[in-house]
């Protein structure tokens, strides 16, 4: 029976290394409060949105991330929101939760140029379900009931869950055509043990991430709607041994987007590693305040037959503009779209 279980604790503890990494999202650019509490209240009104995202869907293996989010500004230089974060892992039935509440303060540093500084917190869960196993002792041998719960030490000391308080931070600098930024997540670094006596702090997670407007004029490409830009935009990411970047563009027009990128593992650390990981084709459709998205990873590695990455956004920004509103003067880009001017 220990035998059994120091074996699926093993397995689950192992995976632990691999769940103890944050889900990361393809369309961070449509969603960038979900690298960087700094970008809140970027759209500078009320907007909102979701991101539901699914890794490997075929049988046991599948990953279903969900993220929502949303925030304004509430003066000229102060914006609040709040987020929503939960992973699923089908095979270990691993759960992660998160909620969250994030501030973002604007500093005009010219007339082109604002620096934003962002902190974000609150409220974290991760789950394992160990009270789920079937052990050798519940099993009554002789007329096959099974009792509601184990007597073995290994399985009493192990948690269902850990409760936990998250902290993150961020900066970025911005004008109207370019943008630049770094996040750095768990900054306290909590105890996501499984066990009462053991120590296992998270990781802290670093992203440096930036984007850049081409912006046509309207004599250039006659074919182009007006207000057509070409966005190139990187994502670098790293966890403990962990990293990847994400650089691509996006041909950006009033009512529908389209581009590429291209996941890269820049560190490989031995001679199998993959530069280059999975490309990713990105669409997204503009109707009124709403935009969706769509995108696919689809793996270049050796991975095998994965079935890929699906991901869908949904966003909305309100249109609403006030006039007598000092928070409404800033113009900024959010998914080609300008912002509001006094």
């Amino acid at each position: 029976m220990k035998v059994r279980l120091y074996l699926y604790l093993l397995i689950i503890f192992a995976t632990v290394k691999v769940t103890a990494q944050d889900p990361v999202f393809t369309q961070y650019m449509m969603v960038p409060e979900t690298i960087n509490p700094a970008f809140t209240g970027l759209a500078n009104a009320w907007n909102a949105g979701l991101v539901n995202r699914r890794q490997w869907p075929d049988g046991n293996r599948r990953m279903d991330t969900r993220y929502g989010y949303a925030n304004n500004m509430v003066t000229d230089q102060l914006a609040v929101g709040g987020t929503v974060l939960n992973h699923h892992e089908e095979f270990t039935n691993y759960n992660y939760f998160q909620l969250n509440g994030a501030v973002s303060y604007r500093i005009e540093l010219d007339d082109y140029w604002r620096l934003r500084m962002g902190i974000e917190g609150g409220y974290g869960r991760k789950n394992f379900n160990f009270r789920n196993l079937l052990l050798e002792d519940q099993i009554n041998t002789s007329d096959g009931f099974i009792s509601s719960g184990s007597i073995d030490p290994g399985v009493l000391n192990v948690g269902d869950k850990i409760d936990f308080v998250d902290f993150s931070v961020g900066i970025v600098v911005d004008q109207e055509n370019m943008w630049f930024g770094a996040a750095l997540k768990h900054i306290n670094r909590p105890d996501i043990s499984f066990t009462e006596t053991g120590n296992v702090p998270l990781d802290m997670f670093l992203t440096v991430h930036g984007g850049y407007y081409l912006t046509f004029e309207k004599a250039s490409l006659r074919f182009l709607p007006d207000d057509t830009d070409v966005l190139f935009t990187f994502n670098y990411m790293r966890q403990a041994q962990y990293n990847r970047l994400d650089i691509g563009g996006i041909l950006e027009m009033p009512t529908f987007s389209f581009g590429i990128m291209a996941a890269t593992n820049p560190e490989g650390k031995s001679s199998n590693s993959h530069f280059i990981t999975s490309i990713n084709p990105i669409v997204s459709m503009k109707m009124g305040e709403f935009t969706f998205g769509y995108s696919y990873d689809l793996n270049i590695s050796k991975l095998g037959h994965t079935q890929g990455v699906h991901e869908l956004t949904l966003t909305w920004q309100s249109s609403h503009t006030c006039n007598k509103c000092d928070n409404y003067k800033v113009r900024l880009k959010r998914n080609g779209e300008a912002g509001y001017t006094h």
